[in-house]
């Protein structure tokens, strides 16, 4: 099997430039010329295992409130603004806890590496969920929502490095797509579940609360498959660890020689490195990252208030437009199913077209189907137009969730991802009450009139400011 050389050569010989680095870009060589094996596709499914449970914590919360606010724990709406004892309560502690742990901790994976930040924040949610199914007061629920959401937001920036690190350059857009398709399979699965429990009580317990346990046991289940996951090698190498990313990448070479069958091709000329510089928080505001992220803060913000102004209100909406409860819950599950089918028709296409022109046309696509959902009562249209907005936005999800990892250095790739995606969080955070206080005002067509604004930000952000990433080793996005 051939192997690229780690001493000291021209691109390199000049360039202050640790060794370390040399190094990772040398192993970074070698994985993108690896195909798309069965032993690549196997690890990006045992993240996204645990990403399912991150997924399933988000999506039930819109599927939840019904049954919240029928126990009398939550009420729909509420006098103030910020009010805590009502839905959007719940939903704004949700993405406050999702701001802190992207914000405040994104810094973590980078440090301590993907693979023990990705187990000790499966860890904090499995626990902090099945403390919050138990509490009994709405200061107690929210206050735990919030605790989760730390977990879960941690966990977010991990798994998006992990994978755009663990895969070569040209599967990295039908790698994301994949880990979204078995992530939101989490979807149908929390809607199901809450159609069958929500309405009912189980041993005595809520059926609101078995729906959170059940995330709870789930992902402590995950946590023993990913134990076969290795460590990224890019970042072993990248903190001086190369021998550990020589074995890690060993391993994806033999897989690929023994599926193939034969030798695999020598490696690109490693991508040449700019000069050292400590990775630091200042580093963001060094070009060109700077730019990326003020437009992927835009970005974040807008878009998440149109996603989750959607996907966490889906039964509520439906309930504005006139149908029952227990009917909303029936056809708010049948929508979701296209939250795993649109990740999957992703794959056909995510590495063929330019992830930003995707993002662009899937948003303006939401905003037309958006638009046509507040104008209609009847079923079949409303679900129909709620699979084709939830296949908009999982297209968006898909390509931003690789987009923005490509943009910056392995060395400070989820601090960067933290940041721009804390910005989606307080976007998120925001929604509830912005959604709230639109339906109580000017009815579903209002809500998604907010909604509209939100998308066409999103369309001016990347379609007029962002770079194209498909086809280009990550080292040249970052020099």
């Amino acid at each position: 099997m051939q192997r690229t050389a780690t001493a000291d050569t021209s691109p390199f010989a000049s360039s202050p430039v640790p060794p370390f680095a040399r190094a990772a870009a040398a192993l970074s060589a070698r994985m993108d010329r690896i195909p798309a094996t069965r032993y690549l596709w196997l690890l990006v499914l045992l993240i996204s295992l645990g990403g399912f449970f991150e997924v399933y914590d988000l999506i039930f919360t819109g599927y939840i409130a019904p049954g919240m606010a029928k126990s009398g724990m939550l009420r729909t709406t509420t006098s103030a603004f910020f009010g805590l004892q009502g839905i959007a309560g719940f939903i704004a502690a949700t993405f406050a806890g999702l701001f802190a742990g992207t914000f405040c901790f994104g810094w973590l994976p980078d440090r301590y590496g993907r693979r023990t930040v990705f187990t000790f924040s499966l860890i904090w949610y499995s626990v902090g969920s099945a403390i919050m199914a138990f509490q009994h007061t709405p200061e107690g629920l929210v206050l735990w929502r919030f605790i989760t959401g730390i977990g879960v937001g941690i966990e977010i920036v991990t798994i998006d490095s992990y994978v755009t690190e663990l895969v070569p350059q040209h599967m990295r857009g039908r790698a994301m797509a994949f880990n979204q398709m078995v992530m939101f399979a989490a979807a149908p699965v929390a809607a199901i579940l809450s159609y069958w429990l929500v309405p009912t009580t189980l041993f005595g317990i809520d059926g609101w609360r078995c729906v959170v346990l059940a995330g709870s046991a789930g992902a402590v289940l995950v946590w023993f498959i990913r134990r076969a996951v290795p460590e990224s090698p890019r970042w072993l190498a990248m903190h001086g660890r190369v021998e550990q990313g020589e074995r890690v990448v060993q391993t994806m070479e033999a897989r690929a020689e023994q599926q193939l069958g034969q030798a695999l091709p020598p490696p690109l000329p490693a991508v040449a490195l700019p000069p050292h510089r400590r990775a630091s928080l200042a580093e963001l505001w060094q070009p060109p990252y700077r730019s990326r992220l003020i437009m992927l803060v835009v970005f974040n913000f807008c878009q998440a208030i149109g996603y989750y102004g959607f996907a966490n209100w889906v039964p509520t909406l439906l309930i504005g437009q006139g149908i029952t409860v227990s009917k909303s819950l029936l056809y708010s599950s049948a929508i979701a199913i296209a939250l795993p089918v649109g990740p999957l028709l992703a794959m056909l296409y995510a590495d063929k077209v330019q992830r930003k022109w995707l993002i662009v046309v899937s948003a303006l696509a939401v905003v037309m189907f958006g638009l046509l959902f507040g104008q209609v009562k009847t079923v079949v249209p409303l679900i129909t137009l709620g699979v084709l907005i939830s296949l908009a936005g999982q297209t968006i999800s898909v390509c931003y969730h690789a987009y923005q990892a490509e943009l910056f250095p392995t060395a400070i790739r989820c601090r960067a991802n933290g940041i721009v995606y804390s910005a989606s969080r307080v976007g998120a955070m925001m929604s509830g009450f912005v959604i709230a206080s639109l339906l109580r005002d000017f009815g579903v067509t209002g809500v998604f009139t907010g909604i509209t604004v939100c998308m066409l930000a999103v369309v001016v952000a990347i379609g007029g400011f962002g770079p194209k990433t498909n086809g280009v080793r990550l080292e040249e996005l970052c020099r």
